[in-house]
């Protein structure tokens, strides 16, 4: 399943969807999370050492978290999401960071706003692509991914996050930018990033962000 074939079955969906019904989607299924947890993770005994929160990964700018309604608004909406999130698909050295808890919003606000059987499908194309992070119970998943997994840029609808006073906010205590779509796709330049990020000169598009593999292209890590 391609992130292609992804995108034609969720334009069957003529909901008139917008970023503002992403929005409340998201924020519903986490006020819901919030109101039944307590605090642990019913999985993680089970899970075993697999979940276990690791110490913070070096920063790397070409490390980068996708909230979980950006994520959804690139499969349903497409436009500026999809705009931000292709130029990760097309570099396979980019990486998209992602705990099991960001995933885990993203794939209910698919399934509540187009089918439970598209977001089981989407999940599955997107876990080959992200690099999966462990975060504590309770954190915010953009953020906590982003700090766990040491990426420097996080793109999300949410105005919380992406208002100035938000973002003064955030760089007291981490190094990102949390920015929406729009203007994450405008500021990302991958031919300046890529001497720094991974040495040499920039080859160009490496990767079809329609038709990405399962796997990534170095066959070690997701990318």
């Amino acid at each position: 399943m391609t992130f292609a074939d992804l995108f034609e079955r969720a334009a069957a969906f003529d909901g008139d969807l917008d970023e503002a019904d992403v929005r409340r989607a998201l924020d519903d299924v986490r006020s819901t999370a919030d109101g039944d947890s307590d605090g642990t993770d019913g999985n993680d005994e089970a899970a075993g050492d697999e979940n276990a929160v690791a110490d913070p990964l070096d920063p790397s700018p070409a490390r980068v978290v996708a909230d979980a309604d950006a994520l959804a608004a690139d499969l349903l909406l497409g436009g500026d999401a999809r705009e931000a999130l292709d130029a990760l698909r097309s570099h396979a050295w980019t990486t998209l960071v992602a705990s099991d808890p960001l995933l885990d919003d993203a794939e209910a606000v698919i399934a509540s706003l187009a089918a439970p059987d598209l977001a089981a499908d989407w999940r599955t194309a997107v876990e080959s692509w992200r690099e999966p992070i462990a975060q504590p119970p309770g954190d915010h998943p953009a953020l906590a991914s982003a700090y766990r997994g040491g990426a420097m840029q996080v793109v999300s609808l949410d105005p919380s996050l992406t208002g100035p006073g938000a973002a003064a906010g955030l760089r007291d205590r981490l190094p990102v930018s949390v920015r929406e779509p729009r203007a994450f796709a405008t500021v990302f330049d991958p031919a300046k990033l890529y001497p720094d990020a991974v040495g040499g000169e920039y080859p160009g598009l490496d990767r079809d962000p329609r038709t990405m593999a399962a796997t990534s292209v170095d066959g070690d890590q997701h990318g």
